[in-house]
């Protein structure tokens, strides 16, 4: 048996789960995601547990079975906590600022970039330095930042660019002075 997919997830109170034909559902306080249904994966729900199995051991079957309890566990946390990332700009007139819905980036370049959020992910800025982006989708979260990070990605001499909260960029020396 997979290890990530033979441990059970734990549902908390206002999650149900809901199987339809070729999607699950999972519900809860801050909103609806789904996740696919892969033929001999089983999921069933006891009480305020939710298990993975798998019915035949074929090398496709297990990664699948990991998969899919990993897809559910990340529904779930994203359902009741949801998911957020934090990213920095770091540079000499680097800076932020929120246009509606979305943001204004001035990064160096001639003109701002705009950028707005897809349905489902909120971004905010706190200060001139700082975006943060929210939602219930862990991967679309992260999809947002890398979007963003993207823009100018921090470079190893300086260290100016766009990083993640947590981000540790290794600089490089440089030219030798003659």
């Amino acid at each position: 048996m997979s290890r990530i997919g033979r441990k059970s997830i734990s549902l908390p109170s206002g999650v149900t789960i809901e199987t339809q034909s070729k999607v699950i559902v999972v519900r809860g306080p801050k909103g609806e995601l789904q996740a696919p249904v892969f033929p001999h994966i089983q999921v069933t729900v006891e009480a305020d547990q939710l298990s993975v199995g798998r019915d035949s051991n074929e090398k496709q079957i297990r990664a699948y079975h990991g998969l899919i309890r990993s897809l559910l566990n990340n529904h779930v946390i994203g359902v009741t906590e949801g998911y957020k990332k934090t990213l920095k700009l770091v540079g000499t007139g680097y800076r932020v600022t929120a246009k509606g819905a979305g943001i204004s980036l001035a990064v160096g370049f001639s003109h701002p970039v705009l950028i707005d959020p897809p349905a489902g992910i909120k971004i905010t800025t706190e200060g001139t330095d700082t975006i943060r982006i929210e939602g219930i989708d862990k991967q679309a979260v992260g999809q947002v930042a890398a979007n963003i990070r993207e823009v100018r990605p921090p470079e190893p001499y300086k260290g100016k660019g766009i990083r993640y909260e947590d981000e540790v960029v290794r600089r490089k020396q440089g030219k030798a002075a003659a």
